[in-house]
């Protein structure tokens, strides 16, 4: 393979989303006429390593990350040195928390003094709120501010230069297990690959997908992956919720293998081409051959009796997202209900059956506002890959930079400097 090398001048952004069907590589750039992202290119291959977010044959999910790393290098004719990662897992939970300190300085006397709130006081405030007690083998992977308040004012996005005694801060905080965040990035870290950090995947489909008036009025990003499903929930411009469902697009493309008796491969291209998640929008005239192997009998189904195994799992899946809405319950907030992306939007008909199981309007998601010349940023399937470039871009979209560094990615480094020690 020919190495590539990035002009000094050029930003680069990579970004590598792992998932149980695919793993996805982009490469982008900022558009110094406009400021836009620019995509450079993309690369994917199968996954056949993670399954739910879990390593289960290290070696494979090495080989098919370099695989994918390399055709986008080809086509952005750039040379990969960090990235990046995302990350989805069952054991992703989030919790919300408060801290609160009195902004007083130092006083001769016992006459109060409102005092201006400097960076420093906003960083005590989230250290106290992410001070929680967390099991041995769970760390902090985002620490996400939602709102501040001060004395009585609430609902203060960014309090530094204004006064005030008392400073609360309100924050989201994502956890997960740290042996699946270090076995993760120690996969990248075998290529050759500096890990600048993991994000939840959740939260990077949602930086590409989502408008401000939606997180503002309150909006839930379902990225709808092969093995897992990923939930947050937005609103007063702060994440509110975020869960991973163990379920995903792979177990209809399992239903279709089993009761068609085809494989994985040729169930998934069935699951595409003829299947939809309303059995009454297919015509039970239009039929289509299965394949036939070893010499067995030919055999043929219509696009209907398909799609009534497509819809029943479909809607079973469905039912588990709204019952985690109405758990978090955020529900009655979701002013713009439900934004559905990832590989399982593209499933025909998914948005009418999503508004009858759900009872919220549904949209499919799309990466919004990135330069494409190869033409597929716009699908549903790479918002992950698209998010992870935009992150690093426009980090305050989701966040405010307070020097908060997650142990996760505290973890990660001592891990790498160990290995460095034998070599």
């Amino acid at each position: 393979m020919k190495n590539f090398t990035i002009p000094k001048e050029k930003n680069i952004y990579v970004g590598i989303d792992i998932g149980s069907s695919k793993i996805c590589c982009s490469i982008s750039t900022i558009d110094p006429i406009n400021g836009t992202l620019q995509l450079l290119g993309i690369g994917t291959s199968p996954s056949t390593g993670i399954k739910i977010g879990s390593i289960t044959h290290r070696e494979n999910l090495i080989s098919e990350m370099e695989t994918a790393m390399r055709e986008a290098e080809t086509m952005a004719d750039a040379k990969v040195s960090s990235a990046i990662l995302s990350i989805s897992s069952e054991q992703i939970r989030g919790i919300n928390t408060q801290g609160a300190i009195a902004v007083q300085k130092n006083q001769m006397n016992n006459v109060p003094i409102q005092h201006e709130i400097t960076q420093s006081d906003v960083q005590r405030v989230v250290d106290l709120a992410k001070g929680i007690s967390l099991p041995i083998d769970r760390d902090i992977l985002h620490v996400l501010p939602q709102e501040f308040m001060i004395d009585t004012m609430d609902k203060i996005k960014d309090p530094v230069g204004m006064s005030g005694h008392r400073l609360e801060g309100h924050v989201h905080l994502i956890t997960l297990g740290t042996t699946a965040a270090t076995n993760i990035a120690n996969c990248a870290q075998e290529l050759g690959i500096t890990v600048d950090g993991l994000v939840f995947q959740g939260l990077a489909s949602g930086t590409a997908v989502l408008d401000q008036d939606e997180k503002d009025h309150g909006v839930a990003l379902v990225d709808f992956g092969a093995g897992t499903t990923d939930l947050a929930i937005y609103h007063d411009d702060g994440i509110r919720h975020a869960s991973v469902l163990g379920i995903g697009s792979g177990m209809i493309t399992n239903d279709i293998g089993v009761m068609l008796q085809v494989g994985m491969e040729e169930a998934e291209k069935i699951k595409q081409t003829y299947g939809s998640a309303k059995a009454s929008m297919s015509s039970p005239e239009l039929e289509f051959d299965l394949p036939v192997k070893n010499g067995g009998i030919a055999r043929r189904i219509s696009e209907h009796e398909l799609s009534r195994y497509v819809e029943a799992r479909t809607e079973e899946i469905l039912r588990l997202i709204k019952r985690e809405i109405i758990r978090s319950g955020l529900r009655d907030n979701l002013t713009y209900g439900v934004v559905l992306t990832g590989g399982g939007a593209n499933l025909k008909n998914i948005t009418g059956l999503a508004e009858e199981v759900i009872g919220l309007p549904v949209r499919i998601g799309k990466p919004k506002g990135v330069q494409d010349s190869v033409g597929i940023a716009s699908n549903p399937q790479y918002s992950a890959a698209v998010g992870l470039g935009i992150w690093r871009f426009r980090p305050e979209e989701l966040h405010i930079d307070y020097g908060v560094e997650s142990p996760v990615q505290e973890t990660i480094k001592k891990v790498f400097k160990w290995f460095g020690d034998f070599f």
